[in-house]
């Protein structure tokens, strides 16, 4: 395996969170994590959903060794969970390159074809297949705060661990979800001017509770909001939020960088 780019930086930082297996990147991986080492961002979880997304993860964590696939199976994408899917789906969890299960959760947003029980019950296999892993989780959380909330305490989360990936509630929520001993995510959304809620909350998180990340090719930070999302962009995250807390940018980076290594690269129950 190899990096593409042995590029140092000042202030290194870890994309938590991002989908370089979407069609958006797949075919120019390595430009796009060259780019990213401009910015100082050296480490990525590439973020599966579904079937083609999870496998393509698994691949490039194959091929990069600075790229650490997360695979699982998004609540939008439960039409296609089948004995079939989920037989390789637990199949593919076997590698142990797998830092951790997920895109997985609920979304009572997106919900016309996914209904509120089913996305419950799979939501809570897959967190079985956490704690008997023992793999943290990434969590995508919409509309469903209470319920998310519930399912994680009821799986006792605490015991492996995971993420609210890109957080965007209450500060109250982010305290809730930090007393099951969950870490929180920020996407570029923080440095949008109006997302008052999600300053509040990052402002109730500290660094030793906090990850970053670009959900890219979403949620694309400030100056270049409108634009496609990138994983080096997750700089423009870090700076937002040592600008909210009125702190060092490069402590942001140093704090979240770690978090996420530790959670996801250095698993002590799996021996890593």
């Amino acid at each position: 395996m190899n990096k593409v780019s042995n590029h140092q930086h000042q202030q290194l930082v870890y994309d938590s969170h991002t989908h370089l297996n979407d069609d958006a990147f797949y075919d120019d991986v390595p430009a796009f994590i060259n780019r990213a080492a401009h910015y100082g961002v050296t480490e990525m979880n590439i973020i599966g959903s579904n079937q083609l997304l999870n496998t393509r993860a698994l691949k490039l964590g194959h091929q990069y060794d600075n790229l650490h696939p997360i695979i699982g199976w998004h609540p939008e994408d439960i039409a296609n969970w089948n004995s079939e899917t989920k037989k390789e789906l637990r199949q593919q969890l076997a590698d142990p390159l797998v830092v951790g299960i997920g895109e997985i959760g609920l979304d009572y947003y997106n919900d016309e074809h996914s209904p509120h029980k089913q996305q419950q019950e799979i939501f809570a296999e897959q967190l079985e297949w956490a704690r008997e892993l023992k793999l943290p989780v990434s969590i995508h959380c919409r509309d469903a705060m209470a319920d998310t909330y519930e399912i994680l305490r009821n799986a006792h989360v605490d015991e492996f661990g995971g993420v609210m990936h890109s957080f965007n509630g209450t500060p109250e929520w982010a305290e809730k979800f930090m007393d099951l001993g969950m870490m929180i995510s920020f996407s570029g959304v923080v440095s949008f001017k109006n997302a008052t809620e999600v300053h509040e909350a990052a402002l109730v998180v500290p660094l030793e509770k906090m990850m970053v990340e670009t959900d890219a090719p979403y949620l694309t930070p400030l100056p270049y909001r409108g634009k496609q999302n990138e994983p080096g962009f997750t700089k423009f995250t870090v700076d937002a939020i040592a600008d909210l807390k009125q702190v060092d940018a490069g402590k942001v980076a140093y704090k979240t960088f770690a978090n996420a290594r530790r959670l996801f690269l250095e698993n002590e129950e799996r021996g890593l």
